[in-house]
């Protein structure tokens, strides 16, 4: 009695199944411990995702009466959820709903004291809801207890957000990567290993490929700059994906996706960029930008776009600060009741005007082009033109934007006019063209005159960036210049920017992998 079966930072926790006795599952804080549930009924079980995922354990568990426990390792368990449909279907809701429940309540193993204010405060808040990490939020504007912490411990607003790892560790303003590797989102991958088949991206094309290749037997290590989902991730209702009649928001979409892709047991590391492609020889290296080399037989790039910064002065000094490239829960927060911009004419611009015509007093949709009809779809098109509180803007851009720490106002040009004005707005969204990021693949693959990668038959056929076809046979559809090489979804030149055309590229990928080492 007493006995401690795990608690949290520990990895590799064993699943616990009660036959008899009792045990609490705790929540550790700074004012001691947290009750989150008793188990004392035979059949009941422990663990939420951490259990698939083989991140380090949140919550504390003690035994509180005596009795018999059926304990199985994470790959016996892995091994039951593979093999059990029935058993993988009750553990698995099981193991979502609980994780909803602790994100839900603020039962994370988290603190993050933080400032709206600040920008970093909210780019660690997006990273840690995007990741599905539970954490409680500290707000100092309106906390003045911990603000006199802080102040006691002469932290500078230089040092906001101030984050509480584990109860132990004390972090000053981190970076996403620092605060990646103190949750241990890392730790189960394996850096000395020879990976089937490296995805580097986790938008909805790169989480296809990861399922489908775990799911076949592949051992898959998916590598994402930020958090799963890519653009599509902070999407906040896609209509038009097939099978969600009433649409799904992209965070939930890609939610859904991570979960399963590390049910079937493929690996995920985040916060972290590819610097290079070593590919004079195989397996090819993918090298992080922490100087980490990972080998891989075969590669799925899926590393998407990312919106264009329209040249605008100052416009870098307020992203956080009232310029934003994504509409969400949390973005909706930071302006109930004001005047918004919306920057952009395709799908993702009218999504964002369309959810933040919710919670804003007024959207501002500024577009370039005198038309949406051919960046948009129809549905959204008409929803637009028919919300009252959503004003579109032809042939209008900002020139200007005004501010000290925060944006206070901006300035647009009526380009059918010429005409310029002010306006007091303090929020700014931009989803504008987009553009690939490929500069990691600098002298390795063909790619067009925009950056984008060429894949089949195209990087042959008067390419800007000729390249040789090494092999006798041709190249599948999705491989790139290099055998074993495929691209898919955003970055990929004639790619059709939708959501399911990127999931299915994902999928057929994995065939041609499968192809590709065989012929190894």
């Amino acid at each position: 009695m007493g006995d401690i079966l795990f608690e949290p930072g520990d990895t590799s926790v064993p699943f616990f199944v009660l036959l008899s006795g009792s045990m609490d599952i705790l929540q550790p804080d700074l004012h001691g411990e947290r009750l989150i549930v008793t188990h004392n009924v035979a059949g009941h079980f422990t663990g939420e995702l951490t259990m698939i995922s083989g991140r380090r354990v949140l919550v504390l568990g003690r035994v509180t009466a005596p009795g018999e426990f059926l304990e199985l390792s994470a790959d016996e368990l892995r091994s039951v959820i593979a093999k059990d449909a029935e058993l993988s279907e009750i553990l698995m809701r099981a193991f979502i709903l609980r994780r909803l429940a602790l994100i839900s309540k603020g039962y994370g193993n988290l603190i993050l004291m933080g400032s709206r204010h600040s920008a970093q405060t909210l780019r660690l808040r997006e990273f840690l809801t995007r990741n599905g990490q539970p954490y409680t939020y500290v707000d100092l504007d309106t906390d003045a207890a911990s603000q006199e912490l802080l102040d006691r411990f002469h932290v500078t607003v230089d040092e906001i957000p101030v984050v509480i790892c584990s109860s132990r560790n004390v972090m000053r303003n981190p970076s996403v990567q620092e605060l990646a590797d103190c949750l241990g989102f890392n730790a189960v991958v394996d850096e000395s290993q020879i990976h089937d088949v490296v995805v580097v991206g986790a938008g909805p094309s790169g989480l296809a490929a990861a399922v489908y290749a775990a799911s076949e037997g592949l051992d898959v290590l998916v590598i994402e700059t930020a958090a799963p989902g890519g653009q599509a991730g902070s999407s906040s209702k896609i209509e038009n994906y097939l099978g969600f009649p009433t649409g799904v928001s992209g965070q939930e979409l890609a939610n859904r996706a991570t979960t399963q892709a590390l049910k079937f047991g493929a690996k995920m590391m985040v916060a972290h960029s590819v610097s290079r492609l070593e590919c004079d020889k195989r397996p090819y290296k993918v090298v992080l930008d922490n100087g980490i080399e990972l080998a891989t037989r075969s590669i799925v790039i899926s590393s998407g776009a990312q919106y264009n910064k329209p040249k605008i002065a100052h416009l870098t000094k307020f992203e956080g600060q009232g310029v934003y490239y994504g509409a969400t829960f949390m973005e909706s927060q930071l302006c109930g009741g004001e005047d918004v911009i919306v920057v952009g004419g395709g799908n993702s611009a009218g999504q964002a005007a369309v959810y933040m015509s919710q919670a804003a007093r007024k959207v501002y949709m500024l577009v370039r082009a005198g038309e949406l009809a051919s960046t948009m779809s129809r549905y959204l098109i008409q929803r637009i033109e028919e919300n009252p509180a959503i004003e579109l803007r032809y042939k209008t851009e900002i020139v200007g934007m005004d501010g000290d720490t925060h944006l206070e106002g901006v300035t647009w040009k009526d380009n059918a006019t010429g005409e310029t004005s002010k306006h007091p707005i303090r929020h700014v969204f931009v989803m504008t063209g987009a553009s690939p990021r490929t500069d990691w693949l600098a002298g390795c693959l063909a790619l067009d005159s925009k950056g984008f990668i060429l894949t089949g038959r195209d990087f042959s056929d008067g390419a800007a960036q000729k390249s040789v076809w090494p092999l006798v046979r041709p190249p599948f559809m999705l491989e790139t210049s290099l055998p074993g090489v495929f691209a898919v979804g955003d970055v990929r030149a004639g790619n059709v920017k939708r959501v399911a055309s990127a999931v299915g590229e994902g999928a057929i990928s994995i065939h041609m992998v499968h192809q590709v080492l065989a012929e190894a």
